[in-house]
């Protein structure tokens, strides 16, 4: 194995006498890293420092030697400090560290920079991954987590422990191969395989798994309850999640519990996070498998692109064997996705981040300011070139980021002349943006006309998925739509799936001001065009609902002239100040070697 280019990344969180949940790790927007575990510590310091080092290695997830994998010097971590009651991941009030190109600029090689958020708000199951240039296919993906205040209880008894599992998709061509052939109009096709937590299929079967490919082993105790927090970090495949012979209780989807239900699969779609309650309640005859396979395509054709794990209790008596659990048998009731869909509700007496239940937020009785339909359809050629759109319009990334232009009044860098609704006329690629108000409550419908279930995602919110159409056919969202909306405990969320030839409707209220993107999460469409931005302004702002730019702010594009060179330094770490700021801080260090990997 090669080791080729390094990493080193420095972390602090500092709380100014106040405290906050515990956490880990940002996205990162300049270059690829490859899967990553995760691990806990915690402290009750308001003031802690962890460095983690990492390495390019050459690994052989499903038998193919690839460059992917990352050399781990110190722990993934996990940090509690405690008697802050404002936790979240939502980066409130500063767009500028939203790690996308429409609100950073990439960084350069061999350069330092420092993201600086707020955690507020929220608690939960997240990931985090590169965002550029397709690099989440080579991996760089992992979890993050926040969880509660000890004054805030849980909605269920402390488990036992924490298990992290990332499950995805998996192509043995690099990241530079596929997005070329995505710029060559060529359709990625089936994926090789499915990993759990980077490693390849348990050999269930001799026939679809080779011999001597690494597995990924979970190790539980009997009689305990564990919470498992499961992440989709694939490409583009849903993928149905199940544990041999054991109930999955649901608790928490992104940073909101759920009703609790126990579930023998679950549906997990791309970019999507679950918690389930899993009790150790088995015989341990054996071990018993942990699966991940693809859905709502061709099972016979897709056999190979399934992950397989294993669950090993201490006093386990043989390895697995035999067939494996089975998905679930729908390929002729559409009813099935939308009905497990509508199950995923929100627990209404629940407290989250704060000691108020989550169902004080009476969604379901507030007027809706603006309405905004986005239509998805198949790749089509623009300009010669293969693109995806939302109403029409395939976005291209500005050269010089959104609030940046803003700021320095960079004319004809963006438009805000978003439709509301689908474009009539032959589509176009352009950089139009929704020129959405600060304070308003929108409905936003996402009318899915492609032959593929697609994630949605939106930065810096999450939002109430209040009703799905899934059918044999397409389905058209019309006004009456509405009268089938969950307007009590729908779900709050920042990734839904959009089932084809139907829709999805959601509910936000725009309450954090600054450059939010809206996507695609399915990467192949985000890259070919499937996203735009939510520009939210606040004309009352007094620097207290948006933080001025970062003093290390990047510049680019019309503003590169701008932009002061960097010493490089292993450190760039600056004094927070403000008595209620809670930061998390990530120090990136690349090697120069990182030039070659472009």
């Amino acid at each position: 194995m090669g080791v080729c280019v390094n990493y080193i990344f420095k972390i602090e969180i500092r709380s100014t006498g106040l405290a906050c949940s515990r956490s880990c790790y940002v996205e990162e927007n300049s270059r690829k890293r490859g899967p990553l575990p995760a691990c806990e510590s915690h402290t009750a310091d308001p003031f802690a420092n962890f460095e983690l080092e990492l390495s390019y290695i050459t690994l052989s997830p499903l038998g193919v030697p690839q460059q992917v994998g990352m050399c781990l010097r110190s722990n993934f971590l996990v940090v509690q400090i405690y008697d802050f009651d404002r936790p979240g991941v939502q980066m409130r009030r500063t767009s500028w560290q939203d790690g996308v190109l429409g609100t950073n600029c990439p960084i350069p090689p061999n350069w330092n920079w420092t993201y600086r958020f707020q955690v507020k708000d929220q608690i939960g199951s997240f990931f985090y991954y590169p965002s550029l240039n397709f690099q989440r296919a080579a991996g760089g993906f992992g979890s993050l987590i926040i969880t509660n205040r000890d004054i805030i209880p849980l909605p269920f008894n402390t488990p036992d422990g924490d298990i992290v599992i990332m499950i995805g998709d998996w192509y043995t061509r690099n990241h530079t191969a596929l997005r070329t052939d995505l710029d060559t109009g060529i359709d990625l096709g089936m994926p090789d395989g499915v990993l759990i937590n980077g490693k390849g299929p348990y050999r269930y079967n001799t026939t679809l798994v080779p011999d001597g490919i690494d597995y990924e082993t979970i190790n539980v105790e009997p009689g305990k309850t564990y919470r498992i927090r499961v992440h989709n970090v694939g490409i583009s495949t849903c993928l149905n999640f199940r544990i041999q012979n054991h109930n999955l209780l649901l608790a928490e989807t992104e940073g909101y519990y759920t009703s609790q239900q126990n579930y023998t699969s679950l549906d997990i779609h791309v970019g999507q996070s679950y918690s389930f309650l899993v009790t150790m309640d088995q015989n341990a005859s054996s071990d018993y498998y942990i699966v991940a396979s693809s859905r709502f395509v061709n099972q016979s054709l897709w056999q190979r692109v399934t992950g397989v794990a294993v669950l090993h209790y201490s006093n386990s008596k043989g390895k697995a064997t035999g067939p494996l659990p089975d998905p679930p048998n729908d390929v002729y009731d559409t009813s099935f996705v939308v009905n497990q869909a509508l199950s995923i509700r929100q627990n209404v007496s629940a407290s989250g981040a704060r000691p108020n239940p989550q169902g004080s937020f009476h969604y379901g009785s507030i007027n809706v300011t603006d309405v905004y339909v986005l239509r998805s359809l198949p790749p089509v050629v623009i300009d010669g070139k293969l693109r995806t759109t939302f109403n029409g319009i395939s976005f291209v990334n500005p050269d010089t980021p959104i609030r940046l232009a803003d700021q320095f009044n960079v004319k004809g860098a963006y438009k805000l002349d978003f439709p509301s609704k689908p474009l009539t006329g032959p589509p176009r690629m352009d950089r139009s943006v929704i020129n959405a108000t600060y304070k308003g409550f929108i409905e936003v419908i996402l009318q899915n006309n492609d032959t593929v279930v697609q994630s949605f995602h939106m930065d810096g919110y999450s939002f109430f998925v209040v009703g799905y159409y899934c059918r044999i056919g397409y389905g058209e969202w019309t006004e009456n739509s509405r009268n089938s909306y969950n307007k009590w405990d729908a779900i709050f969320r920042c990734t839904t799936q959009v089932f084809p030839g139907g829709w999805t409707a959601v509910l936000v209220s725009l309450d954090n001001v600054g450059v939010w993107n809206l996507r695609a999460e399915n990467l192949d469409r985000r890259y070919l065009g499937q996203e735009t931005y939510m520009r939210i302004i606040n004309p009352e702002e007094d620097n207290t609902t948006e933080l001025a730019a970062p003093t290390n702010v990047l510049y680019c594009g019309a503003l590169a002239n701008l932009q002061k060179q960097q010493e490089q330094s292993s450190s760039s770490a600056s004094t927070v100040s403000g008595q209620s700021k809670l930061y998390l801080m990530l120090l990136m260090v690349f090697s120069a070697y990182i030039l070659i990997l472009r």
